[in-house]
This record gives structure tokens, sequence and C-alpha cells, in this order.
């Protein structure tokens, strides 16, 4: 109770100092002392629009605080772990959660080799979500997040809680390998090379949208061999770290990106990024989340976009991802239905 109790007491000193000064916003990591975890903390404490940072895991989370904290950003952090209403505490006040709790990939694993375990995890810190943090922003990254992200709407669901737009699947990688492998091909800046990714995050349900980039006229064995490359990008890494995880470095930083985008628009400036969200773009054909450019706003997902001009390439992308989120999404719903 007195860690609850000093918990509300920073998060109302945290509003009251937003209201008369800078915008701030209290942080959950939940899984933070995970691959993904640490270095995502050690980004969202370099992160000037996050004031109070909470880090939540089964193990080693209090040590993660205590190594972060030391970095000189004004901001506190603090660790828990589930013993004395850990998860409760950390969540009480939150303004975002970010998830990245779960088991990485090996090599061999697809992200639906992951599910059942990670399923499970989500499930129930989606349940604490509900319950401690129900106005907060949802960011899911734990594989895979074609049917992770629907098992959170269905907690929430239950609980009487889901706002659509609050609720985010991370595919920010995607786009920022779309980004890097492109440049790798023309010679340029990655900074320079947006490339809108949609559809979902894990093989073919990844689709970048090379005709929307700056060099619409890539074709052929080189278009075909990038779109493979940022279709299945993770597996270089899986194979490369021969066993010992998957991609956890870049990872944390596209989470990181999203998140800062998030607080930026929650402060007043909107900002565009791809994101699975609870879209409406293909709902008439039973696909309930779609990940294309989404405008973040105060509300969360303000405006979710058409996918535009597509070409004719893209367009048999698009349908071949559809067919793989349609058993992705519905796997999600499915298993909290039978895993209430």
């Amino acid at each position: 109770m007195v860690a609850i109790a000093r918990s509300l007491f920073a998060s109302a000193q945290r509003r009251a100092f937003s209201s008369s000064s800078a915008t701030a916003y209290k942080v959950a990591v939940l899984g933070a002392a995970g691959g993904i975890g640490q270095p995502l903390s050690l980004l969202l404490k370099l992160n000037d629009k996050v004031t109070d940072l909470a880090l939540y895991d089964l193990r080693g989370a209090p040590g993660v605080a205590a190594d972060v904290s030391h970095v000189p950003t004004n901001s506190t952090v603090a660790g828990y772990l589930p013993d004395n209403d850990g998860l409760k505490t950390a969540l009480t006040g939150t303004d975002v959660i970010l998830i990245p709790a779960g088991i990485p990939r090996k090599p061999g694993m697809t992200r639906d080799d992951l599910f059942n375990t990670n399923a499970s995890i989500v499930r129930d810190l989606a349940k604490a979500a509900a319950e401690y943090a129900p106005k907060a922003f949802v960011l899911v990254i734990a594989n895979p997040v074609n049917s992770t992200v629907p098992i959170v709407s269905e907690v929430f669901k239950s609980k009487g809680v889901y706002d659509p737009k609050r609720l985010f699947g991370v595919t920010t990688l995607d786009v920022l390998r779309s980004s890097r492998f492109i440049s790798q091909i023309v010679g340029t800046d990655p900074k320079a090379e947006p490339v809108p990714v949609v559809g979902g995050h894990s093989g073919v349900t990844i689709v970048p949208l090379l005709s929307q980039s700056n060099h619409p006229e890539l074709e052929g064995e080189t278009r075909d061999a990038l779109v493979h490359r940022i279709q299945f990008g993770g597996d270089e890494v899986v194979k490369a770290k021969d066993g010992a995880g998957s991609a956890t470095l870049s990872m944390a930083q596209a989470a990181a990106r999203f998140a800062d985008s998030l607080l930026t628009s929650l402060s007043g400036t909107p900002v565009t990024e791809p994101t699975f969200v609870d879209s409406p773009l293909f709902k008439d054909e039973g696909i309930e989340f779609f990940a294309s450019k989404v405008t973040l706003g105060p509300s969360g997902a303000e405006t979710i976009h058409p996918l535009g001009e597509i070409s004719e390439y893209e367009a048999t992308l698009v349908e071949a991802a559809k067919v793989d989120l349609k058993k992705n999404i519905a796997k999600g719903i499915k298993f909290v239905a039978e895993n209430p």
C-alpha cells in the first residue's frame, strides 16, 4: 500500500508539473530485464518527455532500474518485481505501456512458433494493464504481433475498457529496415529514405510500398530481393546470433522511436507512423487489424490512412498478406476465448 501511495503521489506531482510547464509522462516497460527491455529502457531514459520510468519484470528489473537511473537525465526510474504488488505499482498512473516481454526467436523458429508461450505472457500483462491503467496507451512489441495485439484487445474488451485508438502493434522495425536496406542499394543516407510499410509484422504480411518511396523505379530481381530481405530481415539476425537470440537492439530502437512519436503527438504535435492497429481498411473482409500510416494525436490513433496508389506487384503482396493476417488475428482471438 505504501508503494502504491508513493506511485500515486509521484503521478500527481508529475501531472502538476506538466500543467504548469513542460508536458511529462510516466512510461512503463513490462519485460524490462530482457534483450529488448534493457536497451529500450536506456533509450527511454534518454527521452526528455519521459519523467517517470517504471521497469517491471519477473526478475532483474530493480538492477536494470538502478543501472539506468545513473544516466544523467531529469527523470525518475524504479524497478519492480511480482512481489509486493510490483506490477500494480508499476502500472498505476502510467500514460504509456510498452510490452517487450516474451521469449525470443531461435534458429528455425517462426514468430508463430512463439505463440503458445508469449500469448499467455501478453494476456496476463494485458489483464493487469486493463485493471490498473485502463486509459494508458499500449504498445505491443512481443511477437507474434499479428496475434498478440488481438489478444490485448480481447482482454480489454472483456474488462469493458477497450479503446481501439489506444492500442498499437509496433511495426517500426520493418520501417527502419526498409530505409536502411534501400539506402544500401542506392547509396544514400537511410534517414532520407522513408518507406511506408503496411500489412503486419511477420514474413509475407510485411509489405513495403516501394512505389511510394523515393525509388519507385526499382524493378525485377533487385526489387524482389529487397522486398524479401525486408520481410525476412529478422532471420539474418537470428542466424548471425547463432541461437543466442533475435533482433533486440534494433527492435529497441524501433520501439523507442514509436514511443517518442506517440509522446510527441500526445503533446499536441501530430506525427504519422505506420503501425498495426484496429483498422477499418479491410474489416469487410474479416481482417480486424492492419498496419498502415496512422496519424497520432492526443487521443492516440486519430487518422488511419488508406494505402493510397500502389503498384500491381504491391497489390499482389497485400493480397498474400491478408490471407496470413486473417489467420494470425483469429488465432489471437481464439486463444483468449479458450484461455480467458
